[in-house]
């Protein structure tokens, strides 16, 4: 198995997890957060939904700068949106990586923000990281689930609602 069939196999199985998780996001709870700081349900839904969206980047192009792009984030107004734009993305970076060869994920990628370099990696190693990003706020979604007492699939095992 190649670098790019390994990568593959590992979105398409923490997709899986994610969507899982994703279509438990109570409509009725969008703008609900657990803290001042935290973001909503809603918008860290979308976030999730958005990240497979940096893989497609990676692969399409030899840098970002965070210094010349608005942020905007997208706040969705229905559950049917984060559900949309997961599969959107998932979708497209399914496609890119597919379409990729080992030597191009061998090539290194940029991250910055103006003339500071956050990192430049392997566009494979990126790849990681975007993976182990998006796992990151898999894991805030299933507390902020937790905390309005939507019962939490299981992602590496049963949880307590599935015994």
């Amino acid at each position: 198995m190649n670098t790019v069939q390994r990568l593959l196999a590992e979105l398409q199985q923490e997709s899986a997890k994610n969507k899982t998780m994703l279509e438990r996001i109570p409509e009725s709870k969008l703008s609900w957060k657990p803290h001042e700081k935290s973001m909503t349900i809603g918008r860290l839904g979308m976030h999730i939904a958005e990240l497979p969206h940096w893989i497609t980047r990676s692969l399409t192009s030899d840098e970002y700068d965070m210094g010349t792009s608005a942020y905007n984030p997208n706040i969705p107004q229905t559950h049917a949106q984060i559900m949309a734009e997961f599969e959107n993305q998932l979708h497209k970076a399914t496609e890119i990586l597919n379409t990729s060869s080992d030597d191009a994920l061998a090539k290194n990628w940029k991250f910055r923000k103006g003339d500071r370099v956050i990192y430049e990696l392997p566009r494979a190693d990126v790849i990681r990281r975007q993976l182990n990003h998006i796992i990151h706020h898999r894991g805030q979604l299933s507390v902020f689930l937790r905390l309005l007492d939507v019962p939490v699939p299981g992602v590496f095992g049963p949880t307590a609602d599935e015994r």
